[in-house]
């Protein structure tokens, strides 16, 4: 948030906003997103170059990471 705060006024916000907006859709359509392995799945942000890596177990939804798409791909794998 900081990194895109400097980049642009209130970008960091925006960025904050997003991620909420993506866990909204993640928390209404858990399973409508791309399954990277059994358990594990990944749902894009629209504007900016991250994804939120989740699983689904039983009724909760636990939000992994939220990841970069260009760097340090994988970095989150030793959570699970």
């Amino acid at each position: 948030m900081d990194y895109y705060n400097q980049q642009k006024q209130g970008l960091g916000y925006e960025f904050l906003a997003e991620i909420k907006a993506t866990v909204g859709r993640i928390a209404d359509f858990p399973e409508a997103w791309q399954p990277l392995s059994k358990r594990t799945r990944l749902c894009l942000t629209r504007r900016f170059p991250y994804g939120v890596i989740y699983q689904i177990r039983d009724e909760d939804i636990l939000i992994i990471a939220v990841s970069h798409l260009h760097q340090r791909p994988m970095y989150w794998k030793d959570r699970l």
